[in-house]
């Protein structure tokens, strides 16, 4: 259960304009099952925000979020 706690948690900050429902439907594809209300309760109890106030950020986070989900898109190293 604990592989399945930090999943959620880094597809969560990896994706913050995902809701929990999102989430589990991402989960399920996945094929794995678990309730939502148990992702939402994770997301409360690691003291990440709900979607709508995660998902406001910069262009540039939006931008960078958006090459990540392309297949065999790599980011741009940051200058030292």
């Amino acid at each position: 259960m604990h592989s399945i706690r930090a999943l959620v948690l880094r597809l969560a900050r990896k994706n913050p304009s995902w809701g929990y429902r999102r989430l589990h439907g991402e989960l399920l594809v996945l094929g794995i099952k678990v309730a939502a209300v148990h992702l939402w309760e994770t997301l409360q109890e690691a003291g990440i925000a709900p979607a709508p106030e995660r998902a406001r950020g910069t262009s540039a986070n939006f931008l960078h979020s958006q090459a990540n989900a392309l297949p065999g898109a790599t980011s741009p190293r940051p200058s030292p």
